[in-house]
């Protein structure tokens, strides 16, 4: 569990359910600005009907409130029969907390279904649609389980948000392909560094599953969520809102309560007190069951829990979190940043291999700006190549990887400007979906970089350094002509120790 700076949670539907509250909220000068602020949302959120028969305990006015948010590919007037969704997150909403609080809920989950029989989690959304899984959620997950709004927003809507703020930059941790031809899944082609993703692309990669597993899904949406919230800031909400409000309305389905001025300003009441709360991711204590390929075909790949677990989960979710439990956090980070070891083989799980560090700078090395390489890496990892088999995916062609590991190419910023940039990419575990990466761009100042939690001069390099709770899943570094970062896999594999470590032994290469 950790606390999460900057709004590290869930996909772009989640955004979205952000923009409207922040909008309103911000719209509210006066009491009849607001008034007539609310009544506009409400008529935008009428543009797609409220979900019949909701199970929601509509709260009292300041009350904590617990949204169950839904990704799917459902439109509205259409049967669920023929629809899917890729997400169902909680989010709580309390008073009294310093955080607002996340989980998400794994769409392989195995349940019993009514009327269905055993099935994976996300199945029951397909049977009943969100009345229907909030039902299975609450009799196989979470027995006390309340929800006071709903809100499924489908993926349509995410790309035309995606679109209309301008694309998001991303830092991709490995070349994400396949074809559709080949596999069952969906197709996507978005090579790993930096960049900006617009709509499809952006889709394709917050869905990604192929080759990995739920959690890493979820961890990968809410690194897309952080990246685009700190991009887009509240001013450009506010002077975007009917264009922003109009997309989430026409893609978007919520409980018959936030169709209504009374129920949205009770929500938005509370989302302005929590405004500049942090997150609190609250991991689902999955357990992943062996699916093994047998005689009769494929077994299905089930994640469970243990009851304990999840009834511990659950109240660690419910919990406000004090601001002394939140400070301890951040100090407890700090304290593990300064335990950082000299550029050497270390007691941080790392390995000196300054041989690849060189010939991956070299493959790179036509770029017009100093390239940095570490001399450290973790003991379990190895460089991705283009010219080997490491990091390559079944079934797809050796050939999509001409230049993925490692890549030069050109990224342009806000302003159309066109940088230098690289991208070196480690695998720790490829069926864990574990890489991590060391980028570097002549782009001095992009988005990733603004704002870190914590900077410490290590090795005589002022180091820039972001926490996802109690663990660094980034850490900077800026010359005069260039930046460079080093990325934590999306779970965080890498611990505080390391990615210091091999942040402060980056090293030029030579002529």
């Amino acid at each position: 569990m950790g606390l999460i700076p900057h709004s590290r949670a869930g996909a772009l539907w989640r955004f979205a359910l952000a923009a409207v509250l922040v909008i309103g909220c911000t719209a509210a000068t006066t009491a009849v600005a607001a008034l007539l602020q609310f009544k506009q949302i409400a008529t935008y959120l009428s543009a797609t009907p409220a979900l019949k028969n909701a199970e929601v305990v509509v709260p009292n006015p300041g009350q904590p409130q617990t949204i169950l948010i839904i990704g799917s590919d459902h439109r509205a007037g259409t049967s669920f029969t023929s629809a899917n969704t890729d997400t169902m997150m909680l989010v709580r909403l309390d008073p009294s907390s310093s955080t607002i609080n996340v989980l998400s809920i794994p769409r392989d989950l195995k349940v019993q279904i009514p009327g269905d029989g055993i099935a994976k989690l996300n199945s029951a959304y397909s049977v009943g649609g969100p009345n229907l899984l909030e039902t299975v959620i609450r009799d196989n997950v979470f027995p006390d389980l309340k929800i006071n709004h709903i809100v499924d927003i489908n993926f349509g809507g995410f790309e035309d948000l995606v679109n209309a703020i301008g694309c998001v930059y991303t830092d991709v941790d490995h070349r994400y392909y396949n074809n559709t031809a080949q596999t069952d899944y969906s197709s996507i082609d978005v090579q790993a560094g930096y960049q900006k993703l617009c709509g499809a692309n952006a889709l394709s990669f917050v869905r990604f599953r192929h080759t990995d597993s739920d959690l890493v899904r979820n961890a990968r949406q809410q690194d897309f969520i952080r990246w685009a919230k700190d991009q887009y800031g509240v001013d450009n909400l506010i002077s975007n809102r009917d264009k922003l409000l109009k997309i989430f309305g026409q893609h978007t389905q919520t409980d018959r309560s936030l169709h209504t001025t009374d129920g949205l300003i009770n929500l938005f009441n509370l989302v302005a007190f929590s405004a500049g709360h942090t997150i609190k991711q609250v991991p689902f204590p999955a357990i992943f069951l062996p699916c093994p390929l047998t005689a009769t075909g494929q077994t299905p790949c089930y994640v469970t829990a243990e009851p304990e677990a999840e009834a511990t989960v659950y109240q660690q979710f419910m919990t406000p979190t004090s601001a002394a439990v939140a400070a301890s956090s951040a100090a407890s980070a700090k304290k593990a940043a300064h335990k950082a070891s000299a550029p050497s083989a270390s007691a941080a799980g790392l390995v000196a291999d300054v041989s690849d560090g060189k010939a991956q700078a070299a493959a790179v090395a036509k770029l017009a700006m100093p390239i940095y390489y570490p001399k450290l890496i973790a003991a379990s990892s190895q460089y991705c190549t283009s010219l080997g088999s490491s990091c390559y995916e079944y079934p797809n062609p050796g050939s999509v990887y001409a230049g993925a590991y490692p890549r030069a190419y050109t990224i342009h910023d806000q302003s159309g400007v066109p940088h230098f940039a690289y991208r070196m990419t480690l695998v720790i575990n490829e069926g864990l979906g574990e890489y991590y990466g060391v980028q570097g761009t002549t782009w001095r100042d992009p988005p990733i970089l603004k704002n870190p939690q914590q900077t410490r001069v290590v090795h005589r390099k002022r180091l820039l350094i972001f926490l996802n709770g109690h663990h660094i899943t980034l850490v900077g570094w800026r010359t005069p002509e260039a930046a460079y970062w080093i990325s934590n896999t999306l779970t965080d594999t890498l611990s505080n120790a390391a990615m210091i470590d091999i942040a402060a032994s980056l090293t030029p290469a030579g002529p």
